[in-house]
């Protein structure tokens, strides 16, 4: 139990991987684990992503949390004071001031779970990933499987010819493939 003299320790949590790992899922089981114990919980996206839907963090499966769709990570901090843990979904997306949000809330004491793509569709750092993981008290990196191979997948291997950085889209735009089949890939596009 607690005391008022208590200190809460914030952290940071990064739940990263390729398209179709498991990263929103395991966002959502860990917000639903926090609501369980009757934490309070505040839940975010970027308003870019409108997929399954506006006001829902949604999985690949059909999982869903309420969320807070945001342009801007600053946002974040007009939290209630009594939020215990925020969660954040395909934080790619965001600039690079999530950095400082994110430590800002976990310097007050919140626990911030991130979950987003940490390579583009170019085998690339994308977005403030990188830096959120190397921040991070816990980075856990989820794998797809290889739709060519089988072997585990760490890539999004983009199927359309946009050379567009970001590009919303499903199985229709996306697949996962091992370092080899994306290597491949890549090769044969260029």
């Amino acid at each position: 139990m607690f005391s008022e003299n208590t200190k809460k320790s914030g952290c940071i949590e990064v739940i990263c991987g390729s398209m179709f790992s498991g990263k929103t899922e395991e966002l959502i089981r860990r917000l639903k684990r926090a609501q369980f114990a009757k934490q309070k919980i505040a839940t975010f996206k970027p308003t870019i992503d409108k997929r399954y839907s506006d006001l829902d963090v949604v999985s690949h499966d059909s999982h869903s949390i309420s969320c807070t769709p945001i342009k801007t990570p600053a946002r974040m901090l007009q939290i209630e004071p009594d939020v215990e843990v925020v969660g954040i979904d395909e934080a790619q997306f965001f600039d690079m001031s999530l950095i400082d949000v994110v430590q800002e809330l976990a310097n007050k004491g919140v626990r911030v779970i991130v979950a987003g793509l940490d390579t583009d569709y170019l085998g690339k750092p994308f977005g403030p990933i990188p830096g959120l993981m190397a921040i991070a008290e816990d980075v856990q990196k989820v794998h797809a499987i290889c739709v060519k191979c089988g072997n585990l997948a760490n890539h999004s291997h983009r199927l359309s010819e946009s050379k567009k950085l970001v590009v919303l889209g499903e199985k229709d735009v996306y697949e996962p493939l091992c370092r080899e089949c994306f290597n491949k890939a890549l090769s044969e596009e260029q």
